[in-house]
């Protein structure tokens, strides 16, 4: 490829660093340009378009296109858009300059060509997520995010481990298709899983994503799990252990989620949820599996997007997040109410949504691969996921009993960015043919089937029931004032055991030392060095002066013996004295 090719993540990083050097009513207009800018040129560029250069012997490619790549590129360009309009508002430059650093290294990653470039966009994206979160400025947050950075930051270490051992052993730094053989590809995707939040090392997500600013919950809740779903649909498609792992995860969140009372938790849980999908698509690895895994992560961008800032804005005009001090909310924020539920029929897979043209995909996909356990898990997902975010979400926001807010309705900015991704969840469900068209293999998939659309429909219908039956009875779950445990209770507790052992057990044995060592060896040896020669004097001269001296006098020359050896103003015959001593002992010892 000669053509020069500009990477996006180039454009965005770069462009990310002249945000704090423009002034403040050019900043709105710049920041809009960028994420255009760079899907302009990026449609442009020649199919299979890559960027090479030779670093160490090796052929480093920082870009390389195809369109698996480009798929997951085109919603990330997208989604940056639509969060940099929503945050338009926002003054904080800190905020906008991690949310385009962030935005590129997630584009880095879906492009890059060999493991090293991987690797660095794969950290840069863990650093420049967290001061989206520590950007709130709570105590919970900074917690939150300190938690975010010690799971990653050990995710990062497994993973170069194994991309250490895979190059040594491959003697290549190409990233492909790797598939699990060796202690290093097992490392590689263990690695990956921690990002894309799989069961036991998911709380991360559910920790720090409800803590976040209100503009950075959108971006996370787009970006880390889902490059993490494009990681490991480019090297290890057709691996067995992922239509399980996608099972399990399809399945256990639904039950935290129903009982969360916190509706950005609930949210983030239901996020779990969807990656589980895509996580079964890429574990079947058939051509309608991955199309429908990158269809289902770009529709779930969108929809999920679109429902983490209804809820910022519902927080961004009233402060409150839980279901128990929200409700009636419809009256004061009617659009807002409006795209919710959009996005809310979209999560769930209503017919007419973008998530119903892409979920099916997996679908059938399972189906076809005569996987029925699979296949039932996933449609109990299906009718958990309407339960509690297709339901719960817009329900206990805004239509239940009136909390008695009066507000104003969203900003405009945030209406648009809300108004735009409710539009595309619309679109793409109308027009399917537009989303298939750019996935990664040829499309022979038709979601508008009379058994499709009824068996969605006795599904959501059923949900719905059951629902409404809890809720008439009284025993619905959902207004729970109470603190869910999850499986971060166990590093939580664990990672306080362990530092209360560690300070018993280390520190002890440093205070020990200090008290045998410090204040006792070598203090005496320093107390002895101080006063020795004073002592020694005090001793040969004392016996001479009892013969001559009275006691008060001894004690005034013993005073004044000590400060001459303590300022260095001793006479010369005392030294004279004090050698003889010191020499006639050496002599003693020696011989």
């Amino acid at each position: 490829m000669t053509d020069l090719v500009l990477p996006p993540a180039l454009i965005y990083i770069l462009g990310a660093l002249l945000v704090p050097l423009l002034p403040a009513r050019l900043k709105s207009a710049y920041l809009l340009m960028l994420p255009i800018l760079s899907f302009f040129m990026l449609i442009n560029l020649p199919p299979e378009s890559s960027l090479r250069l030779d670093f160490l012997g090796f052929d480093l490619v920082p870009f390389k296109a195809d369109r698996l790549s480009l798929i997951f590129a085109y919603i990330y360009h997208l989604i940056s858009l639509i969060g940099i309009i929503y945050t338009l508002n926002v003054k904080s430059d800190l905020e906008k300059v991690s949310g385009l650093l962030y935005a590129g290294s997630a584009l880095g990653v879906v492009f890059a060509g060999d493991l090293f470039s991987f690797f660095v966009f794969w950290e840069m994206l863990t650093v420049s997520a967290l001061p989206m979160i520590w950007a709130r400025r709570t105590r919970a947050s900074q917690a939150a995010g300190f938690r975010y950075l010690l799971v990653h930051v050990c995710g990062g270490l497994v993973l170069l481990a194994g991309v250490v051992m895979y190059v040594n052993e491959q003697q290549s730094i190409a990233l492909g298709h790797i598939g699990l053989s060796t202690p290093a590809t097992y490392l590689i995707f263990l690695g990956m899983g921690i990002n894309a939040a799989w069961p036991l090392l998911h709380t991360w997500l559910t920790d720090a994503y409800p803590e976040a600013t209100i503009g950075g919950a959108v971006l996370l809740s787009a970006f880390t799990t889902k490059t993490a779903v494009y990681a490991l649909a480019r090297t290890y498609p057709g691996t067995e252990a992922l239509i399980w792992i996608g099972a399990v995860m399809t399945a256990f969140p639904i039950f935290y989620a129903v009982i969360e009372n916190d509706l950005r938790r609930v949210l983030s849980y239901s996020l779990i949820n969807q990656v589980g999908f895509m996580m079964v698509g890429i574990g079947i690895g058939t051509e309608l599996s991955i199309n429908g895994t990158a269809a289902h992560a770009f529709a779930h961008i969108l929809y999920k997007s679109l429902l983490f800032m209804s809820m910022g804005a519902v927080i961004f005009r009233t402060g409150k997040i839980n279901a128990t001090d929200l409700g009636g909310l419809y009256k004061s924020m009617p659009w807002t109410a409006l795209f919710c539920v959009i996005g809310a029929a979209s999560i769930s897979a209503f017919p007419l949504t973008s998530g119903f043209v892409s979920k099916s995909m997996v679908l059938d996909a399972a189906a076809h691969g005569h996987l029925a356990i699979v296949w039932l898990t996933l449609l109990f997902a299906s009718a958990g996921v309407f339960h509690h975010s297709g339901i719960k979400i817009p329900f206990f926001a805004f239509f239940a009993h009136d909390a008695g807010h009066r507000v104003k309705e969203a900003p405009l900015n945030m209406l648009i960015a809300m108004g735009l991704a409710a539009f595309f969840c619309i679109f793409l469900g109308v027009y399917p043919k537009f989303l298939y068209a750019i996935l990664p293999y040829p499309v022979d998939f038709v979601p508008y089937t009379f058994p499709h659309v009824l068996s969605q429909m006795q599904l959501l219908m059923f949900s719905a029931l059951a629902f409404t039956l809890l809720l008439l009875a009284g025993i619905y779950p959902a207004e729970i004032r109470a603190i869910n445990l999850d499986t971060d209770w166990f590093y939580r507790k664990g990672g306080r055991l362990f530092y209360l052992l560690a300070d018993k057990l280390f520190n002890g044995i440093n205070r020990g030392g200090e008290r045998v060592f410090i204040k006792g060896l070598a203090g005496g040896l320093a107390g002895f060095a101080r006063q020795g020669p004073a002592h020694l004097a005090w001793l040969s001269l004392n016996p001479i002066w009892r013969l001559s001296l009275d006691r008060e006098e001894r004690q005034r020359r013993k005073a004044a013996l000590y400060r001459a050896f303590e300022t260095g103003a001793t006479g010369l015959a005392l030294m004279a004295i004090f050698v003889s001593l010191l020499l006639g002992l050496m002599f003693i010892i020696g011989s």
